[in-house]
């Protein structure tokens, strides 16, 4: 499963890196040790248990700063710090709900960040982590551990290796140790955990409502289980999940027990209940055309003015045309429409939008800005303000075929357009990730120079 990377910027004009993966209620899961998102799926056990998660999620990580490819050169260390990465990525998404996982050091975060905003937070998971950073070891330990990691990162990060994934093969030990000098320097990473160890949110865990799930390996030596006892005794509510096993890393051991852990709760944990949408929707999804090359060539700033420009002309048109916005998916949108003949008017009118901005801009030599267009129709199933279902996966896989300022449709949605003025091209069965079948798909004639030839009503 491909995995998208984008950049946002914080409050403070900070670059924040992150990834999306699957399809799905969002799951944001903050950054717990000095890996990178990049790491985080290099390994067959971490892409396989990514991958398990994103089957029913649309998985969202990204790096702190100091770490990976977000910025840096870090001068603050504060959990207030940390808390702006996670709000400039879900400001980026527009999220509105989703569930947050914390794992390792970031489990106070994510307490603190689900204390201020109960009503985003849907489902709070904690996964090996702490209340009270001191607690996880004495200070004659966590002082020489610090001062190891500022003097020689490489023999202090085998060290870590050894704590967090006991037992492993040699290989994999090498591996761990090599990402993690490659995450991040012995001084920032000495930083950072200093910062960790003076956490101390206890005071904000009774004041937790939202599900939440503790889950812990038994014999964890990077964290004690007795705080997951802690964690889940002072949480109103709150579930404890006992896995067995001694290696820290969620991915690492018997990763299986965790995904399913975690995928049920989340299951559990939603509204009840979940119905059709209503009946037949036409599904809409827009990308836009090299987000992360625009990032590079523009910089952060300016690249979001850019984002801002599609996302003010794609809602324009939405508002126009009866349809309504699901959900930003970072550098695109999707949506749905009651009819298929609104939702083609309405990608009709986004091209042609874009098309006019291209040609304005292009006279003072900016680079043009294009777009995919994918259309479906079926009978996804609504929860929780979003659509799901198999209608919406071919939706998103027929906007990620087509080429920029196409719009692809499905063969269902030509039918339904059936008599409504719209010309189509054959463009044949495609192949499509995640579909056995092939799927015929059509494109839209919304420019007068597309092939006549192989266009019909």
């Amino acid at each position: 499963m491909e995995q998208h990377i984008r950049f946002c910027t914080t409050s403070d004009g900070v670059r924040i890196a992150y990834a999306i993966v699957g399809q799905g209620p969002p799951l944001v899961m903050l950054p717990g040790g000095f890996e990178s998102i990049s790491f985080r799926v290099d390994s067959s056990q971490g892409s396989r248990f990514y991958e398990a998660l994103a089957q029913r999620s649309t998985v969202i990580q990204y790096d702190r700063q100091g770490v990976g490819i977000s910025h840096r050169e870090r001068t603050s260390f504060t959990m207030e710090t940390d808390l702006r990465d996670l709000e400039a990525v879900i400001s980026s998404l527009s999220l509105e709900r989703f569930a947050l996982m914390g794992s390792f050091h970031s489990g106070a975060q994510a307490i603190s960040y689900t204390a201020r905003n109960p009503q985003q937070v849907s489902q709070l998971i904690l996964y090996g982590t702490y209340a009270y950073g001191q607690e996880v070891a004495r200070g004659d330990i966590r002082e020489s551990l610090l001062s190891m990691m500022r003097s020689h990162w490489g023999i202090a990060a085998r060290g870590l290796t050894d704590v967090t994934a006991p037992g492993v093969e040699k290989e994999t030990l090498d591996w761990l140790t090599a990402k993690a000098r490659e995450g991040t320097t012995g001084d920032m990473a000495a930083n950072l955990l200093e910062m960790d160890y003076q956490a101390d949110v206890r005071d904000l865990l009774p004041k937790i409502e939202v599900p939440t799930l503790v889950l812990h390996r038994r014999n964890d030596r990077a964290v004690p289980f007795r705080l997951a006892l802690d964690l889940a005794s002072s949480l109103p509510g709150a579930r404890l999940t006992t896995l067995e096993g001694n290696i820290h890393w969620p991915w690492l051991g018997n990763s299986d027990s965790v995904v399913q852990a975690i995928l049920e709760f989340l299951e559990e944990a939603r509204p009840a209940g979940a119905a059709a949408a209503g009946g037949l929707v036409t599904i809409m999804f827009t990308d836009m055309e090299g987000s992360t090359t625009l990032t590079q060539q523009l910089g952060d700033a300016k690249a979001q003015e850019v984002l801002r420009t599609h996302n003010s002309i794609v809602r324009d048109a939405l508002q126009a045309h009866d349809g309504s916005e699901m959900k930003h998916t970072g550098d695109g949108i999707m949506a749905s429409f009651p009819a298929a003949s609104k939702a083609l008017e309405c990608a009709i009118s986004i091209q042609k939008a874009f098309e006019e901005r291209n040609a304005g801009e292009g006279a003072h030599g900016r680079a043009p800005l294009r777009v995919r267009i994918g259309l479906n129709a079926g009978e996804p199933v609504a929860e929780d303000g979003d659509l799901f279902g198999t209608a919406v996966q071919l939706a998103a896989r027929i906007c990620a075929h087509a080429e920029p300022g196409q719009i692809l449709v499905s063969n269902v949605v030509r039918e339904l357009a059936a008599g409504k003025g719209v010309m189509f091209s054959d463009r044949g069965e495609v192949a499509l990730r995640g579909f056995e079948e092939p799927v015929r798909l059509y494109e839209v004639r919304w420019q007068p120079d597309l092939d006549a030839g192989q266009a019909e009503a």
